[in-house]
């Protein structure tokens, strides 16, 4: 007996497989238990299901395969002898209602326990209808081997699957001992490799036979699924099979009940229906509640000759079956929810996960956390072996350097290089590296972030004006910062994320998403002035002319002999006549330097324009990276090929701007990593002191700064934390809200005893690692998309991150070819993909959007239009405020303007209701869940109070 879906192996196990046993078949080993096939329903394998029709001539007919289907139908184009694309199948009435009437008086064998397609045969033909030579010549039509429209594989391939299929078997057992001879055709389809495990089949015979007096219709279910032969095109067990025959007839009746037949059998309500049924009549109330479900498409309103493309989420069809068998399973992407994300699926209030309640015991939330995160350690390491993993290790290290750079760069113009890009270098690396290994999410990139920028500079804008000793006095202060962290951890303050709603989480992701827009932009533009765009005619050289560049001689005599040919003289000759020089050549500048002349104008030194030429390289790493990341959704290459340049899409984009950079040979703005390992500064060491020159008094008073970077950290860390950790992302292994707050409390010590910048997570590089180590099922139906399966959760990929970055002091002489528009380019990649994650951004176009061009989202279906956007304005006044709050002097409030977000929240509530805020944003935990409820039942008493009054009257 096979095991329920989750554990149930492929044909290819040793126990269950119908090839096993060289090739011998048997159906003890086939089927799932009864008790199993009563409770399957949307969740049961997916059903192959293949229309054979009897072609050629009366003398001369044979089994051709003609369509199929899984989730979608596949036509075979019998001229062009290929396979359609998989499309929505259109079916007329008339065919649904002419099958129900054949099955009425047709022949219907519920829970059949044949073991071969000619005990089948036996018990088709013992039809009263049929004459003996009828019957002998029916059978005779059935065990006809049907012809498959295969196209082949390589051998190779058909042979890893002939060793698929018999593992389990003796290593040196070969693909041809381990078949039948006429399964190795079957084994070529291409179909075989993608079917998941547990799929079974299906087969619909549609035929006109010139013996048969009247249409022949019988339907069979089998108890146990059996292997029946070659009747399909891939060697599957059989749960279904639909035979509709009949005299010839005009008309393609019997081709279209067939496929009325195969669309029936594709849907999985009408499946679980039809294992149910104990007789005929159940079989017939399956498909009449079929059609109460079917839409009708009016005559002229469709062109019925297009096929209709699948489409990108598939409908709930588990609200269609009985209350005790529905699961909360979405069949959008393979999501579990209830309600939905925040695209507008649906979405109820989720329940405070257990990472998130409160122990009531000092540092007890943090015990919790390792004691979750402590099984799941060595697996950690293990499950990074994979090829994504190296895509994502050269995606996030190219922008990691490019981060630490920039924000190096940065950091040394505002402290006066007490800090620049080596210690950036240096402190990227240490810190992340500790924090990898131990932290609760590994998945979190650390790194200087905008905001904590902003405070590093007004910390030491303080101390020059008062004549503090900047690094003591920012010691201190990392220190009190560590001390309120490790305060929060002990209380547990980190359950009070419960409240950082989307709204909030938007708001933040917003703000950084913008300042890495900002900075590539701004990196760019400046380039236009370290080299400026040459503009012929406008320089303001007095020694340029109108032709840009000229070749001075000393006397006239050694300019003439110097004239080449009769074009140059005449050139020369214009050159005199027209402006009076003398002694002067249109030589190149190498050619005069030969000839003892000295080139002057402002052409002689004119190279391609680098601004222009780093611009091309900019905007060509980011519609590079833009296009290939959604390269798997297209119809180009097999689905191998298609994930694979998807996941290697960043890598794939930065070496193409390299290589166009290193084929023109043109001086661009190289990456430029520091060689020598010591302190920027020349007059620091690597220990800070505790004092230096500053009073010892100081210590203490640098607490009040201390707490609102406290509130910064607090605020910066978990609202990524929150983001990175949100149940679409279907994360296994769980958060670690309070271990991740003790690490980056522990590394706030370290970076500030050394003089290293402070490090909090990043959300737009972390949401980056994310993405690049998305997991999606290698197996789907035709025409489906592949369904996201998680994260690839793991340590080793941020781990080899930082240690590569660390050694990239190293690996300068090699990394020195990067071209810095390159990496300006990743960060606006990482930026604007980071921004179109949100909600938000979505609700931002529908204000520039007419109505009748809005996407169908099921927020606006349930929330006024006005509503919505009155919700997104205030999102935008927020982000304006952050924006303007961390460009001015007033940045110091900063922490507290994040920290306002939940407050603004809060007051939310008094402008919308419950309801809307359910789709608009997450519900603040109990208190909403609690409103949206009692508003829900209010509603529903006034709609029944009506029809309670005219009962009563």
């Amino acid at each position: 007996m096979r095991p329920p879906e989750q554990e149930l192996e492929n044909l290819g196990d040793p126990e269950t497989s119908p090839l096993r046993n060289s090739g011998s078949y048997s159906a003890t080993h086939l089927g799932p238990s009864e008790e199993w096939r009563k409770q399957r329903g949307v969740g049961s394998p997916y059903l192959f299901i293949q229309m054979n029709e009897l072609l050629g001539s009366p003398e001369n007919q044979e089994w051709r395969e003609t369509g199929r289907w899984i989730l979608f139908e596949e036509k075979l184009d019998l001229e062009a002898k290929h396979w359609s694309s998989p499309h929505v199948p259109t079916l007329s009435l008339s065919s649904i209602w002419e099958l129900r009437a054949l099955l009425t008086t047709g022949l219907v064998l519920l829970d059949c326990s044949v073991q071969s397609l000619s005990e089948l045969t036996e018990q088709v033909s013992r039809l009263e209808s049929l004459n003996p030579e009828g019957r002998e010549r029916l059978k005779s039509v059935l065990l006809q081997r049907p012809q498959h429209h295969i196209q082949p594989m390589c051998w190779s391939a058909v042979r890893r699957l002939g060793t698929r299929l018999c593992r389990g078997g003796h290593p040196t057992e070969t693909l041809s001992s381990a078949v039948e001879p006429h399964l190795k055709d079957q084994l070529q389809s291409p179909l075989w490799q993608k079917l998941p495990p547990g799929t079974e089949a299906a087969a619909v015979l549609v035929g006109e036979l010139d013996f048969l007096t009247q249409r022949l219709g019988v339907f069979v279910h089998f108890l146990e699924p059996v292997v029946l032969g070659t009747l399909t095109e891939v060697p599957l067990p059989m749960r279904f099979v639909c035979i509709i025959l009949g005299p010839p007839a005009l008309d393609k009746g019997y081709h279209e009940m067939g496929r009325a037949a195969a669309v029936l059998l594709s849907d999985p309500v009408f499946r679980w229906s039809a294992c149910q049924a104990s007789s005929p009549q159940d079989l017939l109330s399956a498909m009449d509640a079929f059609l109460e479900k079917v839409v009708v498409l009016p005559p002229g309103g469709v062109d019925l000759t297009e096929r209709i493309p699948p489409p990108k989420c598939l409908s709930n069809v588990h609200k269609r079956l009985p209350s005790q068998l529905q699961e909360s399973k979405d069949s959008c992407n393979g999501n579990i929810s209830s309600k939905r994300d925040r695209y507008g699926y649906e979405h109820e209030p989720q329940p405070t996960s257990k990472e998130l309640q409160r122990t009531g015991r000092l540092f007890g939330g943090l015990v919790q956390d390792i004691r979750r995160k402590a099984p799941w350690y060595l697996s950690d390491f293990l499950d990074a072996l994979d090829a994504q993993s190296f895509s994502a290790i050269l995606y996030i290290y190219l922008a990691t350097i490019a981060n630490a750079i920039t924000f190096g760069g940065l950091l040394g113009d505002a402290t006066d290089n007490t800090q620049g890009v080596l210690e950036s270098f240096l402190g990227t690396a240490v810190a992340g590296s500790i924090f990898c290994l131990f932290a609760g999410q590994p998945l979190t990139i650390l790194s200087s972030t905008g905001p904590v920028l902003v405070f590093e500079r007004i910390l030491f804008a303080f101390s020059r004006d008062h004549g503090l000793d900047y690094l003591p006095f920012r010691l201190w202060v990392g220190i009190w910062v560590a001390v309120f962290c490790l305060v929060l951890v002990a209380t547990e303050a980190s359950v009070l994320v419960r409240y950082f709603t989307r709204f909030t989480e938007e708001g933040f992701c917003a703000l950084i998403s913008l300042i890495f827009i900002y900075d590539a932009i701004g990196k760019m533009l400046s380039l236009a002035e370290v080299y400026p765009i040459y503009r012929p005619g406008l320089s303001g050289d007095t020694g340029s002319t109108p032709y840009g560049c000229l070749c001075y001689f000393r006397d006239t005599k050694g300019n003439i002999s110097l004239w080449k040919g009769k074009s140059s003289e005449a050139k020369d000759a214009a050159l005199g006549m027209d402006l009076g020089l003398a002694n002067v050549s249109l030589l190149s500048p190498p050619e005069c330097a030969l000839q003892g002349g000295q080139s002057r104008g402002l052409g002689c030194h004119f190279v391609p324009d680098i601004a222009f030429f780093s611009l091309i390289l900019f905007f060509a790493t980011f519609l590079c990276a833009t296009i290939l990341k959604h390269f798997k959704s297209s119809h180009f290459f097999p689905s191998r090929v298609r994930k694979v340049i998807s996941d290697f899409s960043m890598v794939l984009a930065i070496l193409l701007g390299c290589g166009l950079d290193a084929s023109l040979g043109l001086s661009t703005p190289k990456l430029i990593v520091p060689s020598e390992f010591k302190p920027t500064h020349p007059d620091r060491k690597w220990l800070v002191p505790l004092f230096g020159t500053n009073p010892w008094w100081l210590c203490l008073a640098t607490a009040l700064p201390a707490l609102l970077m406290s509130i910064l950290v607090f605020m910066d860390q978990q609202i990524t934390a929150v983001i990175l950790n949100r149940k679409e992302y279907q994360l296994q292994k769980g958060a670690g809200f309070h271990l991740d707050l003790f690490w980056v409390a522990m590394l706030m010590l370290l970076t500030s005893a050394f003089g290293l910048p402070w490090y909090v997570s990043t959300t737009v590089i972390s949401l980056a690692h994310m993405d690049s180590l998305r997991r999606e099922s290698a197996t789907c139906a035709p025409g489906e998309l592949p369904r996201f399966l998680g994260i690839r959760e793991q340590r080793l990929t941020g781990l080899v991150v930082f240690i590569l970055t660390g050694a990239s002091i190293f690996l300068a002489p090699g990394l020195k070819f990067i071209p810095m528009p390159v990496l300006y380019g990743t960060f606006f990649y990482m930026g604007i993909a980071a921004l179109s994650s949100t909600q938000f951004s979505e609700r931002m176009k529908l204000l520039l959007m007419p109505a009748k061009h809005q996407p169908d989202l099921l927020f606006l279906r349930h929330v006024r239009l006005s509503r919505i956007h009155l919700f997104t304005t205030v999102q935008l006044v927020c982000l304006g405020l952050l924006w303007a709050v961390k460009s001015t002097a007033a940045a110091i409030v900063f922490p507290l303007m994040l920290l306002g977000l939940v407050g603004i929240r809060k007051a939310l509530e008094w402008v919308f209701s419950p309801q809307e805020l359910s789709w608009l944003d997450d519900p603040v935990p109990e208190e909403n869940a609690k409103k949206v409820q009692q508003e829900k039942s209010e509603l529903i008493h006034q709609l029944r109070t009506p029809e309670i009054n005219i009962s009563v009257n």
